[in-house]
């Protein structure tokens, strides 16, 4: 059963930094594209960034460029999302997701290119 299961969410002050952390098993993960998505209440779910298998290409949202970085450790099974210089609208749940890398390029922002999601770990950034 495939699992994406993430860590790492709290409360943290404006200008502060967080990084979460997502542990996928029972799929080969390389062969994975991994992304971040975020949703606030009564919003659709957000972009944040994604990484390719081999991690060779690297996509962020325009919201999060150069204070979030996205990696991934394909010995471990994991992604990260560092979260730098973090602002109040920042805050949202946190989804890891991963889609299969055969196929498609280019919908790596669309959330229903993806077919497994972890339950999702709560940020909030407070003023």
């Amino acid at each position: 059963q495939v699992q994406l299961v993430e860590s790492g969410g709290g409360l943290v002050q404006a200008g502060g930094a967080l990084r979460l952390s997502c542990a996928v098993s029972a799929l080969t993960f390389s062969m994975y594209r991994m992304a971040w998505f975020r949703q606030t209440p009564g919003k659709d779910r957000e972009f944040v960034a994604a990484v390719t298998g081999t991690g060779s290409t690297i996509y962020y949202a325009d919201s999060v460029k150069g204070r979030f970085t996205i990696s991934r450790d394909n010995a471990k099974n994991t992604a990260s999302l560092k979260m730098d210089r973090l602002k109040p609208e920042d805050t949202a749940e946190y989804y890891c997701a991963a889609k299969y890398s055969i196929g498609r390029t280019d919908d790596y922002a669309s959330p229903k290119a993806y077919a497994y999601w972890g339950q999702g770990t709560q940020v909030t950034v407070s003023s």
